[in-house]
């Protein structure tokens, strides 16, 4: 695994996008960064780990909620610089309690960005903290 992560382009802050993709339907989840530590135990553990940007730490998702992603196949474009993880989903990847975190559409002329999902669980239910 060591020899293919070093043909992974990271960016400054040793950082790459990753997308998460529902493995069956194709669902975009949500986007994520990880750094290598994560990249290593995502590979490891079988479920999906990122790095926060916002906590600077790595975190396992699903760590609070129990939502984990378990990795079904892991790929990477053809610059090597962004990661494509498809998963098999366990309730809903958004903190926010939707499935997808991309439950939001652009409607012409509206004010505010339209919803267009319905939400899978109730966030005050599942997080007693604040993120």
């Amino acid at each position: 695994m060591d020899a293919q992560l070093e043909k992974l382009k990271f960016d400054m802050n040793g950082l790459i996008p990753v997308i998460i993709q529902d493995h069956v339907n194709g669902q975009v989840l949500m986007m994520a960064y990880m750094n290598r530590e994560a990249i290593e135990r995502t590979m490891s553990s079988g479920k999906v780990h990122t790095y926060s940007r916002s906590r600077a730490r790595l975190a396992l998702k699903g760590e609070q909620s129990g939502h984990f992603q378990l990795v079904k196949s892991v790929l990477t474009d053809c610059d090597r610089d962004v990661l494509l993880v498809k998963v098999e989903q366990i309730v809903a990847a958004c903190h926010e309690g939707y499935r997808s975190c991309f439950f939001r559409e652009h409607e012409r002329g509206a004010e505010d960005w339209k919803i267009i999902a319905k939400k899978a669980f109730e966030p005050e239910r599942v997080y007693t903290t604040k993120k």
